[in-house]
């Protein structure tokens, strides 16, 4: 169940003490960031500020991820499970979420090879402003909507001569190619990825 203001008091907070876990996912790359516990206050303050806020069990009191930290959960969308005692929130993180400085309290997890995809993606946001000396993603920023897809066009192009006349690694090395630069010129279009899978999904639901 979506939830919203409106429906907070359909959860089973008489389960635990009025308290119930919120598991926290990243929204582009679906990876588990943390986990804390809510109560109805703070999950009405999260709806309503679009941050990511707590109860403190230890101090008893409600706390927004990254008031002190600058470490922010902006909340894309809140959901129960099926006996309504437990939330999965989608965030997009700004700055890393666990308190020892890494990117997910369960730095061991790893992420699908499909959710790689919005990795790369984040990553080339993150590198797109940086020295073009330094940095082969700013390097083709720098040079313009015209040269990326013409970049793309390129790397098409070596794709197919390697599906028909090279080796198997040769067509894989073309096609990871061929993905990286389509996620540079989407990003220098500022379309999502999610965006494209949005597409794929509705001509399969058809």
């Amino acid at each position: 169940m979506l939830v919203t203001n409106d429906n907070i008091n359909d959860l089973a907070w008489q389960k635990m003490d009025n308290l119930i876990p919120a598991i926290i996912q990243h929204a582009a790359t679906g990876a588990i960031l943390m986990q804390g516990y809510m109560n109805q206050a703070s999950l009405q303050a999260t709806l309503t500020t679009g941050k990511a806020t707590f109860f403190s069990r230890s101090k008893q009191a409600l706390w927004v991820k990254g008031e002190t930290s600058g470490n922010f959960l902006e909340v894309k969308q809140v959901l129960t499970d099926c006996d309504n005692d437990s939330l999965l929130i989608a965030c997009e993180p700004i700055g890393p979420s666990c308190h020892l400085g890494t990117e997910s309290c369960f730095p061991e997890q790893k992420l699908t090879q499909q959710n790689f995809l919005s990795q790369l993606e984040q990553v080339i946001q993150q590198r797109k402003d940086d020295d073009p000396k330094e940095s082969y993603t700013a390097h083709l920023f720098s040079r313009g909507t015209t040269k990326m897809a013409q970049k793309v066009g390129e790397e098409g192009v070596e794709v197919a001569l390697a599906a028909v006349a090279e080796t198997k690694e040769d067509l894989l090395g073309e096609c990871a190619d061929l993905f990286y630069h389509t996620l540079v010129l989407l990003a220098d279009q500022k379309i999502e990825l999610s965006e494209v899978m949005e597409v794929l999904q509705t001509r399969h639901n058809k």
